[in-house]
């Protein structure tokens, strides 16, 4: 497996208190205080009930040390592929703290290995065409890091995290600004040293973001052929190109087959579905 840039320790630590005060913040966990021995301890694993990939070990692991839960032990690791019955972890401590902190712990790892998972697929339908999924600002708040961590997990790559760090200039940023130069020129004047793209819907303004010698262009619900033309005109002036828009799985390869350098899907977080993932006491 490929290292995984990892997410920030205080990332980490923000996202498992954040779980936990939002599962406590009526009380404490009435159930498991009225039916659990005080002293009771246990070894629970936490177990795959599908096949996919994992994402956000971590996070379980600190949502468990954070309800005083003493023992993690992975079995496997962030980006490992999984299988129906597999182990992920052991997890060793108070019985009451184990069960506080399941469901939260649960909340985060399910959703970042649905996340993975799904990145994937996307990779495995484009392995071998030089294309490279990456992932959109489609992600839910507060877990912007994590999401695009999982996108990592799964073979994915990361588009810009915010508004700041690189600028996409939409069809209504044109509108705004009069056009797509007066918007490229606009960006550069204050943004001298920022990474320019620009979002085009048709063959006439790939051409227009060419002759402004932007970065990188976004080739917007473009059927393939029409796709295939742009980067041919891309290429030629050695701008980079992206696919966005109207993208499904099962035409994936038809995508990029026709040359892109990137495949941006906003599936990939905004509507994964969660892997299986139990723990058993």
């Amino acid at each position: 497996m490929t290292t995984v840039e990892p997410l920030p320790a205080d990332e980490v630590e923000r996202l498992a208190a954040m779980t936990l005060d939002e599962d406590l913040a009526l009380g404490p966990d009435v159930t498991t205080t009225a039916t659990v021995p005080p002293d009771a301890r246990a070894t629970a694993r936490l177990v795959s009930r599908a096949e996919g990939v994992v994402a956000g070990l971590g996070l379980a692991a600190a949502v468990f040390a954070h309800r005083g839960v003493d023992g993690f032990d992975a079995v496997v690791r962030d980006g490992d592929r999984v299988g129906p019955g597999d182990v992920l972890a052991h997890v060793t401590g108070p019985v009451a703290q184990i069960l506080t902190a399941e469901r939260s712990a649960l909340n985060l790892l399910t959703h970042l290995s649905g996340v993975a998972t799904a990145t994937a697929r996307w990779v495995d339908a484009v392995a071998g065409t030089g294309a490279v999924i990456r992932d959109t600002r489609k992600t839910l708040p507060g877990l912007r890091a994590a999401q695009k961590y999982a996108v990592r997990c799964g073979g994915g790559h990361n588009h810009r995290m915010g508004l700041g760090d690189q600028a996409l200039v939409k069809d209504n940023h044109v509108t705004a600004a009069g056009g797509i130069a007066p918007a490229v020129r606009a960006v550069r004047a204050q943004f001298p040293d920022v990474f320019c793209e620009v979002e085009c819907d048709t063959l006439d303004q790939v051409r227009e973001a060419v002759a402004e010698h932007v970065a990188l262009v976004l080739l917007d619900n473009m059927d393939p052929a029409t796709m295939h033309e742009a980067v041919a005109i891309c290429r030629g002036a050695q701008v980079r190109t992206e696919a966005s828009g109207g993208l499904r799985l099962d035409t994936a390869r038809a995508v990029a087959a026709t040359g892109v350098d990137y495949i941006s899907v906003g599936a990939l977080t905004h509507s994964a579905p969660q892997l299986d993932i139990g723990l058993d006491l």
